[in-house]
């Protein structure tokens, strides 16, 4: 992923956002996280009768290619789905910036290299506001600064240093461990007994 995300942003600032809004139960019986861009915000976006509801944000023409969201409090609580995560980066969303996300839903992205920058509610707030005006809704995230600049102003946001590794130089759990590979393998050859044993669990 690379170390600056740039596009135009979106605001959508419902607080309370759960993982079976952003991806409804209904969509999570594929086997293989293909396709799963038609069920985002599928309730949101789509009436009954599968028609487009104009309301939201990125059903308008002004705003349907936007890559990043301003989004409000508590995003992504609820269930640990990560079919929301891969939902959201299919539909295009790069980044979304909020005061706080659930847990396991912030986890989720960072495995998936979906940037959730973290800022003040002031900053929010203000995000919020030129992200509903398109003269200033085009933002520029730099994950190594840590810094989002907008055509008014910059703003510093806080990300942790294991989360800013994993999204600039793409890292999760299993690279990290193939990094450790000699020492694993230094292990096993010392205690082939332990191997074994957990082999057979």
């Amino acid at each position: 992923m690379p170390s600056m995300i740039s596009g135009k942003a979106a605001a959508f600032a419902q607080p309370n956002v759960d993982t079976d809004v952003i991806m409804p139960k209904r969509f999570l019986k594929t086997i293989t996280r293909e396709g799963l861009a038609e069920g985002t915000f599928a309730d949101l976006r789509f009436n009954e009768e599968g028609d487009s509801r104009p309301e939201f944000v990125l059903n308008t023409p002004d705003w349907s290619d936007a890559s990043i969201l301003v989004v409000g409090n508590n995003f992504g609580c609820g269930s640990s789905r990560e079919h929301a995560v891969w939902g959201l980066k299919q539909l295009g969303i790069d980044a979304i910036i909020g005061t706080d996300f659930g847990g396991i839903f912030y986890d989720n992205a960072r495995k998936n290299g979906l940037a959730l920058p973290i800022v003040s509610e002031e900053t929010r707030n203000t995000l919020l506001a030129l992200a509903s005006e398109l003269a200033t809704a085009q933002f520029q995230i730099d994950i190594t600064e840590k810094t989002i600049k907008t055509a008014t102003s910059t703003f510093d946001f806080v990300m942790g240093e294991t989360v800013q590794t994993a999204l600039t130089e793409g890292q999760d759990e299993t690279l990290d461990s193939l990094k450790q590979v000699n020492y694993i393998r230094a292990f096993e050859a010392k205690n082939p007994n332990a191997v074994r044993l957990l082999v057979n669990k």
